[in-house]
């Protein structure tokens, strides 16, 4: 019979169990040798085809963590291809229904053909351990892809192409390997409502006992946290801008405020609850001294412009210490690696949150990335896509916020109302499509000191002091003043923000406290 060459005379004749153990890994050769083989188990594979045959239902619970080329054995892929079709169609498979076009395929017609089908769905007796067989097949899946992952790797170390460095080596083996992880995943199913709310109430009260009374990670500034709701885990945060307005500032700040925000502390109930972050910063634009300068700036409300050029006197150099010994105390880490990847930043992420643990991701900028090695064209707009996408799902990964900066078009320029758009951001509609929430920093201030009013041709002179008058009123508002335009939030409301910026300190804050100019 043709069951026999699948599961051999004692499966006929106790059917009812299948053992789930992969076959030998060592087989021996006619000449006695002993020769390594892939882990694989067909008795497995083909009890589970059966079962499905016998009872559809079945595939219910194995659709989402089976595909076809998870099956060793090429005729059950084959098999599991038709049956895979037909129910996700809407109609019944069984051998009966099958029969035509596993009759139709060569390949299948030499294994048995639809006699194969009707062996297949006699020699099953139960269902009930379909799931067992599809996690096992899917184990042996992972595992012979591991094998493959190996033996590349082996052999592109031996390779002597000096253009491919031992870290791009490593990218490519730590991207394959993540994407292998998560070829793994299992569907986490449904959730109850009755769940849903009880996770809901949960998060609602953690806010209530923390002191800014915000779900996710403190931005330190208060009209920003009452329009997010802090920046929550697993959100793409994208904060766009035009040159000169501020964006890599404001990124700094909160990442400052933040790490500075950082504590646990127990409840009543002796639950740990953690306030602020640790914070990693991907910054791919500055050196970190340069970017620890900005913030030292801040801190110690000394001009960074006399920081560099060292004209401070005695009590700044005292500020600028004592700033020091303040930054010192707030986990924040900075990565300052040139032309980094989405890929080794998905590397570097994991090791700080597995070394000193890690509650948010800041990426300074979006377009100074590269897409994963073996990806590589000459399409930017597809490897911004790429670059979007690992960041979300780095975001997701990790549980953590993930801000990544990016750039706005020229078109701005071009526009009356220079506030940016959705449809300014440059590059990708992917950029949009895969953030949770897209910010935008727009400084009016800085437009209007370089669109001084001209007098017209044929101008009254009354008429053109009145709009010189105008414009100095609105540069005097304007002053000091930044506009946080919340474009697109997923889960929350759109609006304007505004904020306090000093050009000075390279510094924002709340507006509220500086109406006197009483600075930081």
């Amino acid at each position: 019979m043709v069951g026999d060459r699948i599961w051999g005379n004692q499966y006929m004749s106790d059917n009812t169990v299948t053992d789930l153990r992969a076959t030998p890994s060592h087989e021996e050769t006619t000449d006695g040798k002993l020769v390594r083989q892939p882990p694989r188990n067909e008795e497995v594979e083909a009890a589970l085809l059966g079962a499905i045959l016998r009872n559809n239902r079945a595939y219910e619970r194995i659709a989402d963590v089976l595909r076809p080329e998870y099956f060793f054995a090429p005729e059950h892929q084959k098999i599991y291809t038709l049956i895979k079709r037909m129910i996700d169609a809407g109609q019944e498979a069984r051998p009966t229904t099958l029969q035509h076009m596993v009759d139709a395929d060569e390949a299948l017609k030499s294994v048995g053909g639809s006699e194969y089908l009707y062996e297949l769905a006699a020699n099953v007796v139960t269902v009930i351990n379909a799931t067992d067989y599809a996690n096992t097949i899917a184990d042996l899946y992972l595992k012979r892809e591991l094998i493959q992952l190996g033996e590349d790797t082996v052999n592109d170390a031996y390779d002597m192409d000096f253009d491919e460095t031992a870290e791009r080596q490593i990218e490519r083996v730590e991207h394959r390997l993540y994407n292998l992880a998560t070829t793994g995943e299992i569907d986490r199913g449904v959730t109850t409502l009755k769940e849903a709310a009880y996770n809901a109430l949960v998060h609602a009260e953690e806010a209530f006992k923390r002191d800014s009374h915000v779900v996710g990670v403190t931005s330190g500034f208060r009209d920003i946290d009452n329009m997010l709701g802090g920046l929550h885990p697993s959100d793409l945060i994208i904060l766009a801008a035009r040159p000169a307005m501020g964006k890599t500032a404001l990124v700094t700040t909160i990442a400052y405020n933040a790490a500075k925000a950082y504590r646990q502390f127990e409840d009543e109930t002796g639950k740990v609850i953690e306030e602020g972050g640790k914070v990693l910063f991907f910054s791919l634009e500055m050196s970190a001294d340069q970017l620890a300068g900005r913030i030292l700036s801040g801190e110690a409300k000394v001009s960074g412009d006399k920081i560099r050029r060292g004209e401070i006197d005695q009590e700044e150099f005292t500020q600028i210490a004592r700033a020091a010994q303040e930054l010192a105390k707030a986990p924040l880490f900075i990565d300052d690696t040139p032309g980094l990847s989405i890929t080794g930043m998905r590397q570097r992420s994991r090791r700080v949150k597995r070394q000193h643990g890690l509650h948010m991701i800041i990426v300074d900028y979006l377009q100074l990335l590269s897409g994963p090695p073996e990806k590589k064209n000459d399409n930017r707009v597809q490897e911004v896509s790429e670059i979007t996408r690992g960041l979300k799902m780095l975001a997701k990964e990790l549980e953590v916020p993930v801000i990544a900066l990016s750039q706005l078009s020229r078109q701005v320029e071009n526009r009356e109302d220079k506030r940016p758009q959705l449809a300014d951001l440059r590059e990708s509609g992917s950029i949009e499509q895969d953030a949770d929430v897209v910010s935008f920093i727009y400084r009016p201030e800085y437009y209007l000191q370089r669109e001084h009013p001209e007098m017209r041709p044929n101008e009254p002179q009354d008429k053109y002091l009145e709009r010189v008058q105008n414009h100095e009123q609105r540069l005097a508002e304007s002053r000091n003043v930044a506009e946080y335009i919340i474009a697109k939030q997923r889960h929350g409301p759109v609006g304007t923000v505004e904020l306090f910026f000093d050009n000075d300190y390279a510094r924002f804050g709340d507006l509220d406290r500086h109406h006197g100019g009483d600075g930081f």
